[in-house]
């Protein structure tokens, strides 16, 4: 919004020229949504506390019957965090912007509707599975079919290959169920890893600033060209959009790191996984989400092996699933947990980004 109100005005006084520069926009979009955070977060709290909207998961350590009654359906608060500022300060003009917006509203609204009917309606599951699953797959469809016949660049269905200069996939028609199983893989993923104080919120942080820097980069021709990477001219906008979820993030932490004070629920981690499939989707990089991402890939496996394990042999191979709950029956703290999952993220921040160099 303020793009385009205050960069037309620079022919009358330089000063709003500034309004050309990303980094200047993404600066004070994560500024404002941590400011969201920051002023609407007790006032959210005080609310969800008052309509008594609290309850934890059944399939969890005994010691997580302590936090019931903490206020759930905090995404609420994220996702306004994430799209005011991105609508402030973004081109929206932008496609780029536009299908992450889409996703963030369109996941969240699942998981909203899960949240509502778990926490408020008292249904024991919340949203049937298979109805979420139905949600999300029908975006990645129709997200899979535009790009597929309205491709974003000349590169089309190709994919990069991280660690190699001029290797890539072509999937063609086979694009479109790749993002189908990236946008719902990557959503429950991030769903799966919210299990304790601050933990899938602090890995998404990580997560998204490696892609806010990766979309400014492929969004620049000589930056692109200077490390033979793809240039995807207008992607550079999504910087915008990630650095707001990297506010978010940090200003929901202030509230969500143990002891929570209020977790994110479906409505948060749905509208997250969401939106950093597409992300990653939107930048050619789906494989690089895997290294990026790589402590939610960790989470989601632990569940399939743990499940796939129990039906076939009929014996579990982690104390409990996701990898998280593992830890936790090992004797760990819940804070160790967070605090050493964050750095194995942030060091796979710093490998997936060392791969747009090594090639």
């Amino acid at each position: 919004m303020l793009y385009h109100l205050l960069y037309p005005l620079r022919d009358y006084f330089f000063g709003f020229n500034v309004f050309r520069y990303i980094t200047f926009r993404s600066a004070y979009a994560t500024v404002t949504a941590l400011l969201i955070c920051f002023i609407f977060g007790p006032r959210m709290i005080r609310w969800l506390s008052s309509l008594q909207i609290g309850k934890v998961r059944e399939d969890v350590p005994e010691r997580h019957n302590e936090k019931t009654g903490t206020p759930s359906m905090g995404g609420m608060l994220m996702i306004c965090a994430i799209v005011i500022p991105t609508l402030i300060w973004a081109d929206l003009n932008n496609p780029y912007v536009q299908l992450t917006l889409v996703v963030t509203i369109w996941t969240g609204a699942i998981g909203f509707i899960d949240d509502y009917l778990s926490v408020i309606k008292k249904r024991d599951k919340g949203l049937v599975g298979r109805y979420k699953l139905i949600g999300q797959l029908v975006f990645g469809l129709a997200l899979g079919i535009y790009l597929y016949l309205n491709p974003m660049s000349a590169d089309g269905t190709r994919t990069v290959v991280p660690f190699f200069k001029d290797l890539y996939i072509e999937w063609g028609i086979f694009y479109i169920p790749l993002v189908m199983v990236i946008i719902t893989g990557t959503s429950n993923a991030v769903n799966l890893t919210d299990g304790l104080d601050g933990l899938a919120t602090g890995i998404s942080a990580f997560c998204f600033l490696a892609f806010a820097l990766i979309a400014y980069l492929t969004g620049n021709a000589v930056f692109a060209d200077y490390l033979q990477i793809f240039y995807l001219p207008g992607a550079g906008e999504l910087a915008i959009y990630c650095m707001s979820v990297v506010g978010a993030a940090l200003g929901f932490l202030w509230f969500n790191t143990h002891p929570a004070r209020i977790f994110m629920g479906d409505t948060g981690s749905l509208a997250l996984g969401g939106a950093l499939g597409t992300v990653a989707v939107l930048l050619k990089s789906e494989l690089l989400l895997l290294i990026i991402g790589g402590v939610f890939v960790a989470e989601t496996v632990s569940v399939i092996l743990q499940v796939g394990s129990f039906r076939l042999r009929g014996k579990r191979i982690f104390k409990m699933a996701p990898l998280h709950h593992h830890f936790e029956l090992k004797g760990w703290s819940e804070s160790q947990i967070v605090v050493r999952f964050w750095i194995v993220s942030a060091l796979l921040l710093l490998l997936g980004m060392s791969t747009l160099k090594m090639r």
